[in-house]
């Protein structure tokens, strides 16, 4: 970054303690810029997809942060199609992204691009999901997910009474997505977990689509973490094991997927007489009003909006050219180097504490989940 522009952004810093910043177009054109206004920091923000609702939270509010400090912002989503994220991540670059914001959809594909934005100088933030098989990722945002996982498979060992020797229990273990790197920490914090109970025959996968090994876990993974394909693999399992037994808990890593499996669930006949142990994470509004209604154990909640609080204010070090925070240098190995991290806490909703979590918190209001 040029001093002029270190220098444009300490102002614009500045200013905002005073209450008097406006922000700043999403968009750059020819007719709207001017020289003040082509030395304002651009920070580009690549998003998956739409199609999730967190995605469509994460984008809103870091775009807003942006925006409120002063920076322009250019936010897209992808369709949860690799060549089109890669396409806008160019576009950026052109456009001159003085900073990379990227939520990866195949944290597997972006080398060649991140390249082009190395050569440029231009700084790169992972978010949410760790960006592999490059040395051009420079920092790392997200939530412990390992410890998203282990959240997951204490609430099904306690609510079994698993550590107290109780089963058998009838166990359908899914996993996230397999080009998603985060979903190998999801899968592993859980059967870390679970996977002793297999071995002791007090949980039992009748579907034999229990991972022999964490290496196995993409065997389970549902593709793109979408619902439908969710929902259709627990209807396979269901009609092909099912029969003559029934499902006691299912370790779902997200909500999304959860949905799915609930969906499933409802279809083949179970009730609140028969209903399992349902896990998630999210804690998207769907999922939350299947608690209420009895439909889904837990979510694991992830604020996403500390979330985007993070990155703003790491952009902000990057832009000013000072220490960016990180709390983990150790964990995320992307293949070429550790990426340096800063990890924030995953926290367990159940019905029970959706009003003190959720609604106090203005996370959601009651009206909107009919409390």
């Amino acid at each position: 970054m040029t001093s002029l522009r270190k220098t444009i952004a300490a102002l614009a810093g500045t200013t905002l303690l005073f209450g008097a910043l406006v922000g700043c177009s999403s968009e750059r054109s020819d007719a709207e810029t001017t020289d003040a206004a082509s030395d304002t920091p651009l920070i580009g923000i690549a998003m998956p997809t739409k199609s999730l609702e967190r995605w469509n939270n994460d984008g809103k509010h870091l775009d807003e942060l942006l925006k409120k400090i002063g920076y322009e912002t250019t936010l897209q989503y992808a369709d949860n199609k690799v060549d089109q994220q890669i396409t806008q991540l160019q576009n950026m670059i052109n456009d001159g992204a003085d900073v990379l914001v990227i939520a990866s959809i195949d944290g597997t594909a972006l080398g060649p691009v991140l390249q082009t934005a190395a050569d440029k100088k231009i700084p790169v933030i992972a978010y949410d999901r760790l960006i592999n098989d490059t040395a051009n990722v420079d920092y790392y945002a997200t939530f412990d997910n390992e410890l998203v996982g282990t959240l997951q498979g204490q609430f099904i060992e306690e609510k079994l009474d698993l550590a107290g020797g109780a089963g058998p229990f009838n166990l359908e273990p899914f996993a996230g997505s397999p080009d998603d790197n985060n979903a190998r920490f999801f899968f592993k914090g859980a059967w870390d977990v679970l996977q002793p109970y297999v071995e002791k025959g007090q949980l039992v996968v009748p579907s034999g689509k229990g991972p022999a090994t964490l290496d196995d876990w993409t065997t389970i993974g549902i593709q793109g973490w979408e619902s439908a394909k969710a929902q259709s693999e627990m209807e396979n399992r269901l009609n092909s094991f099912y029969t003559d037994k029934k499902v006691d808990v299912v370790l779902s890593p997200n909500d999304s997927l959860a949905l799915g499996i609930e969906q499933a669930l409802s279809g083949s006949g179970y009730t609140s007489a028969d209903w399992p142990i349902i896990t998630g994470q999210d804690a998207d509004e769907a999922n939350v009003k299947n608690m209420i209604a009895g439909m889904q154990s837990m979510t694991v909640w992830k604020d996403t909006r500390t979330l985007g609080d993070q990155v703003a204010k790491m952009v902000g070090q990057i832009i000013d050219g000072q220490t960016v925070t990180v709390n983990d240098e150790k964990t995320y190995n992307n293949g070429v180097k550790v990426v340096p991290a800063y990890l924030l806490p995953p926290e367990v909703v159940v019905p029970d504490t959706i009003q003190s979590l959720l609604v106090d918190s203005n996370f959601y209001t009651a009206d909107k989940l009919g409390l």
